[in-house]
């Protein structure tokens, strides 16, 4: 059997489903408002002066810092229904249909959130390694429950996950530096 690893932001999509969801959620007028507040973050994020995780939290806490679990999740499963396929890029979707026909295993490996990707790797039968929110009591805790799946946390959760030995051939799909980890161990690499 071979193994085809997918990143979903920038490599099956065209966008990055996160600024779409987060539009989604609260409308682009509340959206626009509140990235004037997130813009000393990111410049903290950009300069490498603070890391990846902590500046997505932050993210999350300013959008959703006091969103109910039932609330979140709810509006995730409708973008994932409505909004993902339309910015799907469709030469590397092909791409993945045709793996799942192959009959490969097929994982997608993306630092975006399962609460909207689930549903959809759900709808094509294959398997997910993604970040995910925590929530207690149910309500979002502003923090994330797993670690970022961004750079080397997507190799380690493949390798946790599977023996990568035990496959005839290994693709792999990426479209930015985030991704480096899992198209360094493929036998076939496609950067977008």
């Amino acid at each position: 059997m071979n193994l085809a690893l997918f990143d979903f932001d920038g490599t099956l999509t065209t966008k990055d489903s996160l600024e779409e969801f987060i539009i989604y959620a609260v409308g682009k007028r509340s959206y626009y408002i509140k990235l004037i507040f997130f813009t000393p973050i990111y410049l903290l994020y950009k300069f490498k002066l603070m890391d990846n995780s902590k500046a997505k939290e932050m993210l999350f806490r300013l959008y959703f810092g006091d969103i109910s679990e039932t609330a979140f999740k709810k509006v995730a499963i409708e973008f994932s229904k409505s909004g993902l396929d339309p910015i799907l890029r469709e030469n590397i979707y092909q791409k993945f249909l045709q793996h799942i026909k192959n009959g490969d295993r097929v994982i997608v490996v993306s630092a975006s959130m399962k609460c909207w990707l689930n549903p959809w790797t759900d709808k094509h039968n294959v398997e997910l390694l993604s970040t995910e929110l925590e929530f207690i009591n149910g309500k979002f805790s502003g923090h994330f429950k797993t670690k970022n799946c961004h750079g080397k946390e997507k190799i380690k959760r493949v390798q946790n996950l599977l023996n990568l030995d035990d496959y005839k051939e290994i693709y792999a799909y990426g479209d930015s530096s985030g991704d480096d980890y899992i198209l360094a161990v493929a036998d076939h690499k496609t950067r977008v």
